[in-house]
């Protein structure tokens, strides 16, 4: 190879000046405003959503973190502590107040646009305040659908911009992604997944509006407004709190004492799910469980699967004793019980205000992410060595490209996959392990009043085998079901990461299993 010839390799690594996005998307511009005007079409319409939930986050985030630095730094420096407190009060209510601002928009599928909350003027009298003076049933089930129609319709038109993206923007005409994608599109048991992982994060999203009513009406501040209701005993319009009508529209496991599935209680309020045994309706319950239970599963998993990713990478690249220390923490982590590490932070941060962000979950994610690490990193570690021999990173390292460049362009790609099929997984136990922990209850788990779907399953524990079989069972169908498709998607890329294997005898049945 000639010495210019080297030259222009290195400089091709090392130095290339290569276009950035903007400058590629303005030399082509049209498949990308084709794409671009509806979607911003679909953000504006639910804009307050979105901005709704990433303030939430944003705020928990900067409570969390700014918590751990003060708990830690208060240790060495009273005066630096209240600065980090200082600026944490700052930044918080600057979140807070847009939070609230937004939260007063209106969005399209938002209750107040579809209302479902009513009441009767007579016996049979036509409903007032409901949507075009429907049922509260149907009214509900209009916005319900609308939800989930619009949620589905924007995950595919994301999906789309990703096509548009590696079509006419990316640089490499292919990655290994490409094959992943490719072969999971005819993955039926994956798709399955894709499809259950929509559905859980459009409750997550929008539960404030998929519910018949909100967290805040019917659990957190029932007494802070009034209802209508058509009273039977007296033929008249009356008002009552919520708090009192759930009083009386409890399941308690007789027939006196239940509302079940797809019935209305004595104030003429919908309950697709039934009540609970406070009479809380538990539809809205499970919305706001789901919230939770994203958010924490998100922050945990997506913590742990960063920690994987980046020290996978360094075991490999650098091997040796990188690798051994690496290998030896993993172990001291794995040797700590999980459940004994989790009720005994919670008891230590029981009365501490850092116990009370995100209702006890960021605690609960910063956990859970620190002892599933090893876990997937273990099943990362073998792909990422086996890349870091191939031929191109060999002449990355020999031509001087940063290890940093290497490791994200050459390395993260081949290990992306195979870091999703174990995180999808182990998103599954994290799940499970919080609904654990809030059936366990005494302190463990989400605080209350916070819905947490384990709660409402140890709530009707004693009332299975009766009329209010519903207070356990369907939550606990949901956790089946969430943990079933998430487990799904696991099978369907790991099928899609190696076909042959996906396509045997032995790979069908492992899919069936759903990856148990």
């Amino acid at each position: 190879m000639s010495e210019t010839t080297s030259k222009s390799i290195r400089e091709d690594l090392t130095q290339r000046d290569e276009l950035s996005l903007y400058t590629r998307i303005a030399n082509n511009p049209r498949p990308f405003f084709k794409w671009a005007v509806p979607m911003l079409v679909l953000i504006a319409v639910e804009f307050p959503t979105y901005a709704g939930v990433a303030f939430g986050m944003l705020d928990a985030v900067v409570i969390g973190v700014t918590g751990l630095l003060d708990a830690a730094i208060g240790l060495v420096s009273s005066g630096l502590s209240q600065t980090i407190r200082d600026a944490q009060y700052a930044v918080v209510g600057v979140l807070r107040d847009a939070g609230g601002f937004v939260d007063g928009l209106p969005t399209l599928f938002s209750r107040e646009v579809i209302p479902n909350q009513g009441y009767q003027t007579g016996p049979n009298g036509p409903w007032e305040g409901t949507f075009l003076g429907l049922e509260p049933a149907y009214a509900w089930a209009l916005r319900a659908t609308l939800i989930f129609a619009y949620a589905l319709f924007t995950a595919y038109w994301v999906f789309r911009g990703w096509l548009v993206y590696r079509d006419h923007y990316r640089e490499a005409d292919w990655t290994p992604t490409d094959d992943i994608v490719d072969n999971l599109s005819n993955h039926q048991w994956g798709k399955f997944g894709i499809f259950v992982l929509i559905l859980f994060l459009t409750m997550a999203v929008f539960g404030s509006a998929l519910g018949p009513t909100t967290v805040e009406q019917n659990i957190q501040s029932p007494y802070s407004e009034r209802i209508n209701y058509f009273n039977e005993d007296t033929g008249e319009v009356d008002q009552v709190f919520p708090g009192d009508a759930n009083f009386n529209s409890k399941s308690k496991g007789s027939a006196e004492f239940n509302v079940g599935p797809m019935s209305y209680d004595d104030y003429g309020r919908f309950h697709p799910f039934g009540t609970l045994t406070n009479g809380r309706d538990l539809f809205t319950f499970m919305m706001g469980g789901a919230r939770i239970t994203m958010i924490v599963s998100a922050l945990a998993i997506g913590g742990a699967a960063l920690i994987a990713a980046v020290f996978s990478m360094f075991s490999a690249y650098y091997s040796g004793r990188v690798d051994l220390t690496i290998l030896t923490t993993a172990d001291g982590v794995v040797s700590i019980p999980r459940l004994l590490l989790l009720i005994l932070v919670s008891a230590v941060f029981a009365n501490h205000w850092i116990g009370n962000v995100l209702n006890g979950g960021f605690l609960l994610a910063i956990i859970f992410a620190f002892t599933t690490w090893p876990f997937l990193w273990r099943a990362v570690r073998g792909p990422a060595l086996q890349v870091a021999q191939e031929e191109w990173i060999l002449a990355a390292k020999s031509y001087g490209q940063q290890p940093r460049t290497i490791m994200r362009k050459h390395m993260f790609p081949y290990i992306v996959g195979y870091l999703l099929v174990y995180a999808s997984m182990s998103t599954g136990g994290i799940i499970i392990g919080l609904a654990a922990l809030s059936f366990l209850g005494n302190g463990l788990g989400i605080s209350p009043p916070t819905p947490a779907w384990g709660r409402a399953i140890s709530m009707g524990q004693d009332y299975v085998s009766g009329p209010s079989w519903h207070i356990s069972l369907l939550p606990g169908l949901m956790i089946v079901l969430l943990v079933t498709g998430l487990n799904a998607l696991g099978d369907g890329i790991r099928d899609a990461i190696d076909p042959e294997a996906g396509g045997s005898a032995e790979g069908e049945e492992a899919a069936a299993g759903g990856g148990g």
